[in-house]
């Protein structure tokens, strides 16, 4: 069993480890090349009320070191996603609540050279996996715009749920936009997620 955080989760050549300062350099050459393929989908922040100057943009630096408070806080899981050695994209389980719900969601994002070939449902089964076994979350949500069908079809290859809508969720691309909710439950995969991803995929470690 991993430690909660740090971890380091492989499976085949796709990999999850801590986002790392040093990754600058590849993190924004993958971001920056994949910028029109990302952008539809990608979180943004709304309009300053009248009055108030509009928000700045973090810096790389400045997003990983809160990435790292929230880690250290408990509150989230911010991964990179590697595929056979080369950071490939991003995974966060963020939102991560404790008490009487147990609960956190998943956002991730994919360089396009490596879409399609099982690098992101892999990454995904990975941190389900260990959010219910290491972290001991009960619940992983992933919330998704309707209008974006390779996400969509990365939960739906796993099983996930489909609960209904969530109206006006999250500003994304300059407006507040509606997102459909996927869930598992811990319950739901007793013999772990990434055994059933490879059941329902043969050889999909080695993709």
């Amino acid at each position: 069993m991993n430690a909660p955080w740090p971890a380091r989760l492989v499976d085949g050549p796709t990999a999850l480890r801590p986002i790392r300062l040093r990754d600058q350099r590849a993190w924004r050459e993958v971001n920056q090349r994949n910028r029109d393929w990302l952008r539809p989908w990608e979180a943004t922040v709304p309009p300053a009320p009248p009055g108030h100057l509009p928000p700045r943009r973090p810096t790389y630096r400045q997003m990983v070191r809160h990435l790292r408070g929230e880690a250290q806080a408990g509150r989230m899981l911010p991964f990179v996603v590697e595929h056979e050695g080369r950071l490939a994209g991003q995974l966060t389980v963020a939102g991560i609540t404790w008490g009487s719900m147990c609960s956190g969601h998943i956002g991730y994002w994919i360089d396009r050279a490596v879409a399609g070939r099982g690098v992101m449902p892999t990454a995904v089964a990975l941190a389900v996996d260990h959010c219910f076994r290491s972290v001991g979350l009960h619940r992983i949500e992933v919330c998704i715009r309707p209008e974006n069908a390779p996400s969509r079809r990365v939960v739906e290859k796993l099983g996930f749920r489909e609960e209904g809508t969530r109206p006006r969720y999250l500003h994304i691309d300059g407006a507040w936009r509606d997102h459909l909710v996927y869930a598992l439950t811990t319950e739901e995969v007793p013999e772990g997620l990434l055994a059933r991803w490879h059941r329902a995929s043969p050889g999909a470690s080695q993709k």
